[in-house]
């Protein structure tokens, strides 16, 4: 099986190598890690632990950008990417294999005629290859994963040394997250950290000429914003119904350096299921649906990339719910811009996929829209 995956993945590369001779790709790289890491056990729910080890393998296509979009240069020319892993949990013997899919970008943060240190985020897709069963496999000590579709967060910090202009060595730690936000239960989700060593080849250059703007800086603006987002849930117990949950967050944010926003604001949930929970079980009576909403101030940032803007947001419960026992989460996902402009009534519109936390187990992901003015 490993096998005829690194086959495919080869014939995959194959043409992009064979056009980078072109200097239309100066700056295409193709990066290549073994990643050495351990999931962990982060929940007593967790009935099955983790070998010592839990090796993954990595391909990254990526781009050096050089300036053709304006945020280029305002991000000092980050790396953009797509990334394809393969990660072995524990042999098929109880949470099995993932593969995924990866787009991501690197942010440089010092950067050296040599050396770089860098970081890079990721948001994708991963395919679990052994979930959780009653039937017919009865697979019922894997607590972690419910659906072989999940999303897969992904997240390095990474020394690089340049060799030449084709060779980079790359070395550095890693984060990695997979789960499918409570969509179906159960859902403790894997977490995995671990180091890893790689190396970059740009069959053209790695260093392509860049192009340099004298732009009038953007404003360092304040905006009035709203959020409506929709989320969905299983029932606690597995293979049970769907129920949906309903979101909204009004918050300012002031724009600084041309490139963040920092962001202040009230989040409100409303839970469904939570409500269906106290009903069916007869608990606080007449009063289930002041008992199944909650409401929190919360603090962010989001960067922004253009038409992207990758967000982070912590939040602090005001109210709580009658199930949640802890007083923080923490948000972190992506918005894309459908409407940015400097000036009218309504300045920005946006749609965005967020995924909720409380520390390292996923609560929910939610979809929506936002507004700025």
């Amino acid at each position: 099986m490993r096998k005829a995956l690194l086959y495919a993945i080869c014939l995959f590369a194959l043409p992009f190598i064979a056009s980078a001779q072109n200097k239309a790709w100066d700056g295409f790289g193709i990066e290549s890690y073994y990643i050495a890491g351990k999931a962990f056990r982060h929940s007593k729910k967790m009935k099955a632990d983790f070998p010592e080890m839990s090796p993954a393998y990595e391909l990254n296509f990526v781009q050096q950008t050089y300036g053709k979009a304006s945020w280029h240069q305002r991000r000092r020319y980050p790396i953009v990417g797509l990334s394809i892993a393969y990660t072995v949990y524990d042999k098929d013997v109880v949470y099995g294999r993932t593969f995924s899919i990866n787009p991501n970008i690197r942010i440089p943060i010092i950067t050296g005629k040599k050396l770089e240190w860098s970081v890079r985020a990721g948001f994708g897709v991963g395919y679990i290859t052994k979930v959780y069963s009653r039937y017919p496999d009865w697979d019922t000590l894997n607590t972690a994963m419910s659906s072989h579709m999940n999303n897969y967060s992904y997240f390095t910090t990474d020394l690089r040394y340049r060799v030449n202009q084709h060779l980079d060595i790359l070395a550095g730690a890693n984060f990695a997250h997979i789960s499918n936000a409570a969509l179906r239960q159960p859902n403790l989700g894997i977490n995995k950290y671990g180091a890893h060593i790689g190396v970059r080849y740009s069959p053209v250059g790695n260093n392509p000429d860049r192009i340099m703007r004298k732009e009038a800086p953007l404003k360092n603006r304040w905006l009035g914003q709203v959020r409506l987002s929709m989320a969905g849930k299983e029932a606690s117990a597995p293979d049970g119904p769907m129920y949906p949950l309903y979101l909204a967050s009004a918050f300012a944010s002031k724009r600084y350096w041309g490139k963040n926003k920092l962001m202040l604001g009230l989040d409100y949930e409303y839970h469904t299921d939570i409500y269906m929970f106290l009903k069916n079980n007869e608990i606080m009576p007449g009063k289930e649906k002041q008992n199944s909403w909650k409401s929190s101030v919360f603090v962010g940032n989001e960067f922004l990339l253009g038409r992207i803007g990758v967000m982070f947001q912590v939040g602090y419960y005001l109210k709580k719910d009658a199930l949640t026992q802890t007083k923080l989460y923490q948000k972190l996902g992506g918005n894309v811009y459908i409407l940015q402009q400097e000036k009218g009534i309504l300045k920005e519109l946006t749609v965005h996929a967020y995924l909720k936390t409380h520390t390292a187990e996923a609560e929910l992901a939610e979809v929506g829209i936002g507004a700025a003015f």
